[in-house]
């Protein structure tokens, strides 16, 4: 309890949060604009006074009421909330504080009342002068922002039709397997992976990658692992024990990762061998379990391994296990995009419900079964994550 409250205190209020990320080289404009917004209350109270205030406590008090604004806009964007307690308390005392400092510079510099009328106009001068000149700086800030924005949007639409091209559709079939794989990214972007390579023996590598998060980072460490399992694929095609194929794999790519990602990032990863001789093998990296359809018995079964996730620890010692797939077989591989969908009461889509959309209909074309549990998971709740998933029927 006492560290949600500390968390809730230092966090910065998420309705200012798109000022927290704009850089100083830009809000300046923001913050200038307020400031001349609210020293119209300087002057406003000369107004008030009917313009007998003396011009250089006009405009002091006019740059307190302007400052004052500026510390509201710097505290709730950029502090937590906690500094806004002190910055609140501080109003309290700001009107006497003024006043004080206008006696003070009254009496310390002899200041003396320009007269009713000069003092109005100087009042209503500028005031004018401040509002039109607060008006230009909000107008040059957002012109700005709607430019960087569109800069960003362009961006992301190119780095999304990038990610289109690492991970298309994967739509493969030989004489005992069919493997159909699909990626639908929560943002532009992606961190998610499917992919099938076809060795040169003709046996069939599938796996499917899950880099912890989303976005931008996700997806270009997404890049990588591809470029990164493609080659480590290669290398392996000469290796003479199918056995040792997916543990290579996750070594090579558990060496790569550290290197060219951020220290909390990961990537959990499901693979298959696939032989043309009808063996099969599997191998799991921290991934969800696998879920296993019997053509025969019509049921399911759920397939797990106990392995550390790749790019955390320096660790080797990968292994992987033989799958007996009978004809009709179906394997299906959810990241916990699809499963960990909610719904208005917080219950998860789980692997169970995968299971009934399989058993819905198991025979038809593995696209139409991915397409179906992929729309159960979009009727059941939100997509909050990348979702992906690789089916693989054995002929």
């Amino acid at each position: 309890m006492v560290m949600t409250v500390r968390t809730w205190l230092l966090r910065t209020p998420k309705r200012w949060r798109f000022l927290h990320d704009v850089p100083w080289k830009r809000l300046w404009r923001f913050a200038a604009a307020v400031f001349l917004l609210f020293s119209v209350i300087g002057f406003y109270n000369d107004l008030l006074n009917m313009g007998r205030i003396p011009y250089a406590i006009v405009l002091a008090l006019a740059f307190i009421s302007g400052v004052d604004a500026v510390l509201w806009i710097v505290t709730v964007s950029r502090l937590p909330w906690i500094f806004i307690l002190p910055l609140a308390a501080l109003q309290f005392f700001l009107g006497p504080w003024m006043g004080a400092l206008a006696g003070w510079m009254g009496v310390t510099f002899s200041l003396t009342s320009p007269g009713s009328e000069p003092g109005v106009r100087f009042a209503g001068t500028c005031i004018l002068v401040a509002v039109i000149a607060s008006y230009w700086l909000f107008v040059n800030f957002f012109q700005v922002e709607s430019r960087e924005s569109l800069r960003i949007k362009n961006e992301l639409a190119l780095a999304h039709g990038i990610q289109k091209t690492l991970v298309p559709p994967v739509v493969l079939r030989t004489a005992l397997y069919e493997v159909y794989g699909i990626s639908r990214p929560s943002d532009q972007v992606g961190g998610d992976l499917v992919d099938a390579v076809v060795l040169p023996n003709g046996d069939v590598v599938a796996y499917v990658a899950d880099i912890a998060g989303h976005g931008l980072s996700a997806g270009i460490l997404m890049g990588m692992l591809k470029t990164a399992a493609r080659t480590a694929l290669l290398d392996a095609a000469g290796v003479e024990d199918p056995n040792a194929t997916l543990p290579l794999l996750l070594e090579k790519l558990n060496r790569v990762l550290p290197d060219v990602k951020e220290p909390q990032m990961y990537a959990t990863v499901t693979a298959f061998r696939l032989n043309v001789d009808g063996r099969a093998w599997y191998a799991m990296a921290a991934s969800p379990p696998v879920l296993h359809w019997h053509a025969g018995g019509g049921d399911s079964q759920l397939v797990h391994e106990e392995q550390f996730p790749l790019g955390l620890l320096p660790i080797s010692g990968f292994t992987s296990e033989t799958m007996d797939l009978s004809a009709g077989d179906l394997v299906a591989v959810t990241t916990d995009g699809v499963l960990e969908v909610c719904d208005q009461h917080e219950q998860e889509f789980g692997i169970e419900r995968v299971e009934q959309a399989i058993a819905g209909d198991a025979r038809a074309a593995l696209a139409n079964v991915g397409e179906r549990i992929l729309r159960n998971a979009a009727a059941f709740g939100k997509q909050q994550d990348d979702q992906t998933l690789l089916l693989i029927r054995r002929l």
